[in-house]
């Protein structure tokens, strides 16, 4: 089973340029979560805080009892490897075949003979679906199969939690869409905890359990699917609804004059109306279930009251049409969670 990351009160910056500040989450162990955002809001750096590769100047991250900012080094490099990190573009050796460079983390971190890392490699190859490639370089492949060997790289030393930088980037929709059910099945396949920075609105709103969304230098949100995708905060609206209306300008944010001008505009004849909230990824035929599924749905009707309306509708609806769904918690009684 994956490990709970918390995060309190995690502040970055460069310089003087402020990337986010107070950031303050859970993810949940075992669960598979989106972080959203603009281009530039820094979504990559806090990948790298969470693994501590970065140091923010305030804040914890807490796993497994480290802290990962403020540890000692050698506290930081051992919970390091409980990690999987599947970076934008696979991040492999061009030199190196495929089955060398997901070898790579066993042979430098472990101690095992070729022999045990051959099968480890192979089965690791095997579940992400590059079995026939393993003796071929990375130049020799397409985009989506070097994000597919990045994948197996980072499952070899049997994560409990994976980070993906935008594992969409550069993929068409087609193989975006067998990425989507590839994260889902690898999440059935071991529960790891799991975090995806994504800018795919598919992805987003068909593979996590929870969402987030950062924003002018702050985390906007961040909880059950469901309380994003219903959001009626303007800057959510607008990225989920992929329009020109909203906070979010083509280089920088608008300022206040700009957004009052088009507050007082009559709205577009292009503009969307609220996202549909669509089933989630189920793991394919013959995998188990996800054992997050269970967890997550006890820990989200604990915390039903303090959810938006919105959310709390679209979440009973979905929990509704579930033969296991549990009893629902009498108004007042719900228990405490984070979301």
């Amino acid at each position: 089973m994956g490990i709970e990351v918390v995060v309190e009160g995690l502040t970055k910056s460069f310089g003087e340029q402020r990337i986010w500040q107070d950031v303050t989450l859970t993810l949940p162990a075992g669960e598979v979560s989106v972080m959203l955002g603009p281009s530039g809001t820094g979504k990559t750096v806090f990948l790298k805080s969470l693994i501590g590769l970065l140091k923010p100047e305030e804040g914890r991250v807490l796993i497994d009892g480290v802290d990962m900012v403020n540890s000692p080094e050698r506290d930081i490099y051992e919970t390091r490897k409980l990690f999987g990190l599947m970076f934008q573009d696979g991040a492999l050796f061009g030199s190196m075949s495929l089955y060398d460079n997901i070898a790579f983390p066993l042979r430098e971190h472990t101690r095992k003979k070729e022999s045990e890392i051959r099968r480890i490699v192979m089965e690791r190859i095997e579940v992400v679906g590059l079995l026939g490639a393993e003796g071929k370089l990375p130049g020799e492949i397409s985009g989506g199969m070097r994000k597919r060997a990045g994948l197996a790289r980072a499952l070899v030393l049997d994560p409990q939690i994976i980070l993906c930088d935008e594992p969409d980037s550069g993929l068409d929709p087609v193989r975006t869409a067998y990425l989507s059910q590839l994260l889902i099945d690898l999440n059935a396949r071991i529960d790891a905890t799991m975090l995806i920075v994504t800018h795919n609105l598919d992805i987003a709103a068909t593979v996590p359990d929870n969402m987030g969304m950062l924003f002018r230098r702050e985390l906007v949100t961040f909880g059950p699917r469901e309380v994003l995708l219903t959001s009626e905060e303007p800057v959510v609206a607008q990225f989920l609804g992929g329009r020109r209306e909203g906070p979010i300008g083509m280089s920088e944010e608008k300022d206040a004059a700009t957004l009052a001008a088009e507050a007082a505009a009559p709205r577009s004849a292009t503009e969307r109306g609220p996202r549909e909230i669509v089933p989630q990824l189920e793991p394919s035929p013959g995998l188990p279930e996800r054992r997050a599924v269970t967890r997550r749905r006890q820990r989200v009707m604990n915390m039903i009251d303090q959810v938006p309306p919105a959310a709390r509708s679209a979440i009973l609806r979905t929990y509704a049409t579930s033969d296991s769904a549990p009893t629902l918690p009498l108004p007042g009684t719900a228990g405490s969670g984070t979301w």
